[in-house]
């Protein structure tokens, strides 16, 4: 059951599309005093959800603020990050569980037993904001209530499930070319390679450097002919430059965010002074929106949406007074505080929030302050995108993910998991964030394999795809100036081509598992505690996950680990992957085991009374063959699945007419 309950005058973010009727009276679970909501926590709850956010699937015992803000760097203390997803579920251990959902684009602090470790307290940023409060027996059914409600998750195409080869920065056509064909010749798999900021004229959206991509469009011809699809990135800044026709366009026509004066919003991004298309503004979504068909044009099919948190180097007005304020400190003894002072007054240009709160939103025909849609812009800029696709490309799936999001985005593109370090805790990051994701209906989703900051090493990498290979989208992506980590890049190539080869075996497995969420609003990836609730260790076991009906990963993430222990709920059968191959299969008891893992090998684990197919696999998506399956299981015989197949391109899928019954 679904109560929906609206305090004040809410910002519609139209990120629920089924709503049941507002109701008046008592807020059940919680107490409301003003602003703030209270539940009092028993010892046993858990409590899960809030999409991409740090720490563990069980969010008790820390601090979350739902603020989108680009933050590379994160770590155990940090409280936002680059998603804004307020959906939690509360799950007692005498299976009493509900979710609450709190739609509102202001900041909201989630204090999550930080303060009082058996208080869970909910504090909105103003007074207007709809709450919706779902009861059900179990965290399974409360998900799939609350997504019913906001409607079908992303369907990419099906090539976007295969491996992506990314860097920030590929420079030239000629390095393009170098990495399709040292992917193609040491035999690993690919089915993308990733443009980052440099293809563009100077950073600007919707352009292309003809010195260093002058033969473009047959580039892209090039890769598709190798089964490689490039996909480019945009970014929300749009470059202020006189006779580039994206900005003049948007000047003339007001589609830009204003300042308190009127004047378009001046900030400092990528390409140095930038305005922001309003996103809000149907019209300017809109407009933004079909300037992709510049790059779908030339045969682009797919891409992903950037610094549209919205990130911010410094706006034009923090600039002067940092520049005026550091003439002051020219001629000063610089001691121990006005050093200080001195460092963070430059350090104060990047993400300041006062300028959040300088410029403005045209909203549903209101004048709005960016701060108080702050958690929106993301979002609204992948609708836009979204929504011009379904026009321009009316009968294919087009690829899109975006850096930022909020809950609603979900029905227009998938999210990677921001930027990241080299660390093995981002690693396990990774894992966590993964079923929290789904439960706010970002199923196509996965992190930056090998870390997008530092330097990586050989072996986070390969443990890094060893996890990567069951992510719906599973992408290498490293920052400029960081050590290469492309998969023929260190020394042991054949066991990256071995691990990410398994990939594209389990393929039509993971691809019918996703799909078979995404139709049925169900999740990709679930906590153990959501298959095994009555079971107490279950409920606590964090670094496992169950992916679709059969198989239980337990990846290893700790540097220099041989294997690691695994907690089995229930017996089941153990299958290891070497040299591509199945070279084990070992049916276990129910309880700890100790299970020894090299770096070139995958294990999994395969449910009781369920099966897993196999394909032969392939260097690329389309090598796969759909129709010659191999069946491992652990059931008895008789015992069938349901296969989801289509044709990986078509927007019109329907689960039954996909769908194929394979027994053993």
């Amino acid at each position: 059951m679904v109560r929906r309950y609206v305090f004040g005058t809410p910002i519609e973010t139209e990120a629920v599309i089924n709503k049941p009727e507002a109701l008046a009276g008592q807020l059940p679970y919680f107490e409301k005093t003003g602003d703030t909501l209270q539940y009092e926590m028993k010892p046993d709850d858990i409590v899960y959800g809030l999409g991409e956010n740090v720490r563990g699937i069980n969010k008790r015992g820390w601090i979350y603020v739902s603020n989108c803000t680009d933050e590379p760097n994160h770590q155990e203390d940090t409280r936002s990050l680059y998603g804004a997803h307020n959906f939690i579920i509360v799950s007692g251990a005498d299976g009493r569980s509900f979710g609450l959902f709190v739609d509102t684009p202001d900041k909201i602090t989630f204090d999550i037993g930080y303060t009082v470790y058996s208080r869970l307290t909910v504090q909105v940023e103003g007074d207007s904001y709809e709450l919706y409060v779902i009861d059900g027996e179990t965290p399974d059914g409360i998900v799939k209530e609350f997504r019913q409600m906001i409607g079908q998750s992303f369907l990419p195409p099906k090539w976007a499930f295969g491996f992506g080869q990314s860097r920030w920065s590929y420079r030239t056509s000629q390095e393009v070319r170098e990495v399709a064909k040292s992917y193609r010749e040491n035999h690993i798999p690919i089915d993308s390679i990733y443009l980052d900021i440099d293809y563009m004229e100077r950073y600007k959206d919707f352009t292309i450097d003809r010195e260093s991509f002058p033969d473009f469009e047959q580039l892209v011809d090039e890769m598709k002919e190798q089964g490689i699809h490039l996909v480019p990135i945009i970014d929300a800044g749009v470059k202020v430059e006189e006779g580039y026709e994206v900005h003049e366009e948007g000047v003339r026509n007001n589609y830009f965010c204003k300042d308190e004066n009127g004047e378009n919003f001046a900030v400092g991004v990528w390409p140095g002074r930038c305005h922001f298309p309003d996103m809000l503004s149907d019209d300017a979504r809109r407009w933004f929106g079909l300037k992709y068909k510049y790059l779908l044009d030339k045969g682009i099919d797919g891409f992903w949406n950037d610094m549209n948190e919205p990130a911010i180097f410094y706006s034009e007005r923090r600039l002067k007074k940092v520049f005026d304020k550091i003439e002051e400190y020219r001629t000063m003894n610089l001691d121990v505080k006005t050093f200080f002072e001195f460092k963070d007054l430059v350090l104060s240009l990047e993400k300041n929030p006062e300028d959040y709160r300088s410029f403005y939103h045209n909203y549903k025909g209101q004048r709005i302050r960016h701060d108080k849609v702050h958690n929106l812009f993301g979002y609204y800029m992948t609708r836009s995108a979204g929504e011009a696709f379904e026009e321009l490309e009316p009968e294919r799936r087009i690829l899109m993910f975006s850096r930022s999001s909020y809950i609603g985005m979900h029905r227009y593109g998938g999210v990677w998991m921001g930027d990241n370090k080299s660390w093995w805790s981002h690693l396990l990051m990774n894992l966590k964030m993964l079923p929290s994701l789904n439960m706010c209906g970002f199923l196509y989703t996965g992190a930056d394999i090998g870390g997008f900051g530092s330097d990586a090493t050989e072996d986070l990498v390969l443990r890094w795809l060893a996890l990567g290979i069951f992510m719906p989208l599973m992408r290498n992506h490293a920052a400029d100036g960081t050590r290469r980590q492309e998969a023929y890049a260190f020394e042991n190539t054949k066991s990256f081509s071995k691990i990410i080869g398994i990939r594209y075996r389990l393929l039509p497995y993971l691809y019918s598992e996703f799909m078979k969420a995404a139709l049925k609003n169900e999740m990709y990836a679930r906590p153990l505690g959501f298959v095994w609730p009555e079971d107490s260790i279950a409920r606590r076991v964090e670094d496992q996950l169950m992916i679709g009906e059969s198989m239980m990963i337990a990846p290893v993430y700790e540097q220099n680990a041989s294997g690691r222990i695994v907690y089995l709920p229930e017996s089941m059968k153990m299958l290891r992957f070497a040299d591509n191959e199945v070279t084990e299969e070992k049916i276990l008891p129910a309880g700890h085991h100790f299970i020894t893992s090299p770096l070139d090998e995958v294990v999994i684990f395969i449910r009781k009374g369920h099966i897993l197919p196999l394909s032969a696999g392939g260097e690329k998506v389309g090598d796969i063959d759909w129709n010659d399956l191999k069946l491992y299981y652990y059931a008895e015989p008789g015992t069938s699945y349901e296969l989801y197949d289509d044709d990986g391109i078509s927007r019109k899928v329907e689960l039954e007419k996909g769908t194929r019954r394979i027994t053993v």
